[in-house]
């Protein structure tokens, strides 16, 4: 049993996800933060329960040849980032051997052949930030902690989002700034800017939001129209979009790659992201998303394409429980959690012949996969979209196929 605060050192075999480094010693299982694999560091523990260990590093007493010196200078406190301190390749390399252990290790599957990599600039990527406010100070959480790191600049956010998070550093220590405001997310197509409230202990007022608009250049009041691909898309407060401004177009073309039919169906649709690309290669596509507000702005954003589809208002559970006959093809993009077993039963039953899974976890990816293999598809192929870079964060691009 350690004690809290005791020092010892550990050799790293290699990285998990969630971003720590794994190490064993004396039949324990150790987790440290900041490391790379074949390192040697000195470690306190920090945690523990039956079997395992979470540390964090003292010292690097051997470091990696793959180690960088991180260049944002809150890497380590701020809770943003993972992988700083690896090379880029190493971390999409990384990324790899995580997606196939996951899907070994939860799903017993074998990936089909090697698995494809997307990858854009790893810095400066990001159109969507969240920030906390505390003390007069704006920044990110710590590291597994709910203490502020504050911030004046973030090396993986995009020009406009730094540009903004400058002018709500100044704002931050104005008296007229609201000191009930806890945290606020900036979102932006880099010429304009939504700023939405996520958490406040009271209304805020209208003043708030017309001094912003006097400091934000581009701020706007409502909905940001955003282009992908030549689609225009409306995301209005509280609608997703994908967060990497560089990848956005290439995600969708890994997805929807060859697919072509006279049917689909594009399950947690958002603001038809999928949804109306999809529409120019099939005949008829429905989209199913449970948010009022996404479902408007994908019906404003496919009419202003020029494309038609339907727009359905329902969980995706729900709407498959109703639905009477087969499509062609069959998008979901579900959130961290997954579709689950009732959604993989069902779609099991209808059996269409071509689906792809789109998602940012990687182990309920590989539960869901095993549930679909076991129900008569076959895995063709998966290939990893690096969305997050310098996190441990990974998207994959499943696509499978019912077995004949």
């Amino acid at each position: 049993m350690a004690e809290h605060g005791t020092n010892f050192e550990v050799t790293i075999e290699k990285l998990v996800y969630g971003g720590d480094g794994l190490a064993r010693r004396d039949g324990q299982v150790i987790f440290t933060p900041y490391v790379l694999p074949g390192e040697r560091a000195a470690v306190e523990t920090v945690r523990e329960k039956p079997g395992m260990l979470w540390t964090r590093p003292v010292e690097i007493l051997e470091p990696s040849a793959e180690r960088v010196p991180p260049p944002c200078p809150y890497f380590g406190r701020c809770g943003g980032c993972h992988y700083q301190h690896a090379a880029y390749p190493d971390q999409l390399r990384a990324k790899r051997e995580i997606l196939v252990e996951m899907l070994r290790r939860v799903g017993k599957i074998e990936p089909p052949g090697e698995i494809a990599t997307v990858a854009g600039d790893p810095w400066q990527y990001r159109n969507r930030a969240q920030f906390h406010i505390a003390g007069g100070r704006i920044g990110y959480l710590e590291a597994r902690s709910h203490a502020l790191c504050p911030v004046e600049t973030c090396p993986i956010s995009s020009p406009k989002i730094n540009e903004t998070l400058a002018t709500l550093v100044d704002m931050v220590r104005d008296r007229r700034w609201p000191a009930f405001l806890r945290s606020l997310e900036v979102f932006t197509n880099e010429a304009d800017v939504q700023l939405n409230v996520l958490e406040t202990d009271r209304p805020v007022a209208r003043r708030f939001f017309d001094w912003c608009a006097e400091r934000i250049p581009g701020l706007v009041s409502g909905a940001l129209e955003y282009a992908v691909g030549g689609v225009r898309y409306r995301v209005s407060s509280g609608s997703f979009f994908q967060v990497n401004r560089f990848l956005a177009s290439r995600l969708v073309e890994s997805a929807l790659d060859v697919a072509a039919g006279t049917t689909a169906l594009d399950l947690y649709a958002g603001v038809g992201f999928f949804s109306i690309p999809l529409a120019s290669r099939f005949g008829e596509v429905t989209a199913v998303e449970s948010g009022a507000g996404a479902v408007r702005d994908m019906r404003w954003s496919a009419e202003q394409a020029g494309t038609t589809l339907a727009a359905v208002q329902a969980s995706a559970a729900d709407y498959l429980a109703r639905l009477d006959r087969t499509p062609d093809f069959v998008l979901l993009d579900p959130p961290r959690a997954g579709i689950g077993k009732e959604i993989v039963r069902r779609i099991v039953e209808l059996k269409p012949p071509s689906i792809v899974i789109v998602s940012c976890d990687p182990s309920t990816l590989a539960r869901d996969l095993a549930g679909l293999l076991a129900g008569g598809y076959r895995l063709q192929q998966l290939t990893l979209v690096d969305l997050f870079p310098q996190t441990y964060h990974l998207e994959t691009v499943a696509k499978l196929a019912a077995c004949v």
